[in-house]
C-alpha cells in the first residue's frame, strides 16, 4: 500500500509537540515514519497552541481531526432546519471563559451548490460556526461562490484579495463564541489556507461522478481548504447502487483513493463519511473524520 506524502513545503508540519504525543500520536508518528517524515526532534520548537479552529490545527500539526473530539458537524442537509438546533449545538461547544470553542463547530447546510445558499452561509457564520460544508458540488466555479459567501469584501491592502467577498457585516453570535473583539474578529474570520492566518474553513463535498472527473481543478480554487467524501451518494451517482447507497463498493473505494491522493498533491484537508478503516484513510493522506477516534 502507497502511503502519499504531502508537498515538501508541508513537511515541517508533522513534527508533532511533546504535549500532543499521546497514544494516537505515536501510531501517528509510525505512520508519517514510515512515509519518510518524522516527529519533532528534542531540538525542534513546539507547535504554538493559538489556533482558534481545532481542525486546522490538528492539521497543521500533521494529526487527523475526529469529530466530537476536536469539531462537531451540525448537519441541516437531510434535517428539518430548526435555529434551536443550531444554538444548542453552539451553547454545547462554548465555554464559560469565552476562551475557544472546546470543539470547532462546522455547519453543512442544505442547500446543494447549484442552488442559492448566500444567506445561509451568511447566517450561520454570523452564528459562530468556523467551517461550511457545501454538498453536491460538481464544478469549480461552485467552490469559488462558496468562498466568496464565507469571505469579506478586502479592504485597503488586503494581502489577500481575491476571491472577492461577498460577506455582510454582522457577526455578533460569532465574536461571543469566538471571544474575540469586532477588530480581531475581522482579522480572523477569513478562509485558511488563503489566508495562512484565518480561522473559517470552506469545505465540499465529493460526492458526484463529475466530481470525481473533474478533481484537480475543484481543489485548485483559491480558499478551499477541505473535501469531504460522501460515499453513499457517490455510490449513486457511479452508477454502483443495490439500488440503494453502496458506499462499500470497489468503484467508490478507486474513487476515494483517488480523492485523497489529490488533496495531498494540493494540501487540502480531506475527509469522508464513515471510513471504518481509519489506518487506511491514514495513509491515504485523510486528516478529517466524521467519527470519534478508534
Amino acid at each position: 500500500m502507497t502511503i502519499f506524502k504531502y508537498p515538501e513545503r508541508m513537511t515541517d508540519r508533522y513534527c508533532l509537540s511533546k504535549q500532543t504525543l499521546t497514544v494516537r500520536s505515536v501510531v501517528y508518528a509510525v505512520l508519517l515514519s514510515v512515509a519518510g517524515l518524522t516527529a519533532c526532534s528534542p531540538s525542534a520548537p513546539d507547535i504554538p497552541s493559538d489556533r482558534l479552529n481545532r481542525i486546522i490545527e490538528q492539521f497543521e500539526r500533521g494529526e487527523a481531526a475526529f469529530a466530537n473530539e476536536h469539531w462537531q458537524l451540525t448537519s441541516l442537509e437531510h434535517n428539518p432546519f430548526r435555529v434551536d438546533d443550531l444554538a444548542n449545538s453552539l451553547n454545547d461547544v462554548s465555554t464559560e471563559d469565552g476562551s475557544r470553542p472546546r470543539m470547532t463547530p462546522i455547519a453543512r447546510i442544505p442547500q446543494e451548490a447549484d442552488q442559492d445558499f448566500h444567506h445561509i452561509v451568511k447566517q450561520l457564520l454570523d452564528a459562530g460556526v468556523f467551517g461550511i460544508v457545501l454538498p453536491q458540488v460538481r464544478t469549480a466555479p461552485q467552490v469559488t461562490k462558496l468562498v466568496q459567501a464565507m469571505r469579506y469584501p478586502p479592504q485597503q491592502g488586503s494581502q489577500y484579495p481575491d476571491p472577492v467577498g461577498r460577506r455582510g457585516w454582522g457577526p455578533t453570535g460569532a465574536r461571543q463564541l469566538w471571544g474575540l473583539t469586532n477588530q480581531t474578529y475581522a482579522e480572523k474570520a477569513d478562509v485558511w489556507p488563503l489566508n495562512p492566518e484565518g480561522e473559517l474553513l470552506a469545505i465540499v463535498m465529493i460526492e458526484t461522478r463529475e466530481a470525481i472527473e473533474d478533481i484537480d481543478e475543484i481543489l485548485s480554487v483559491p480558499g478551499l481548504g477541505g473535501a469531504l467524501i460522501g460515499p453513499a451518494d457517490l455510490s449513486l451517482s457511479l452508477g454502483v447502487g443495490t439500488p440503494a447507497a453502496n458506499g462499500q463498493a470497489p468503484e467508490v473505494e478507486d474513487a476515494t483513493a483517488k480523492v485523497g491522493q489529490a488533496c495531498v498533491t494540493h494540501n487540502v484537508i480531506c475527509g469522508s463519511f464513515g471510513s471504518p478503516d481509519v489506518e487506511l484513510r491514514l495513509q491515504q493522506g485523510f486528516r478529517l473524520f466524521t467519527r470519534s477516534s478508534p
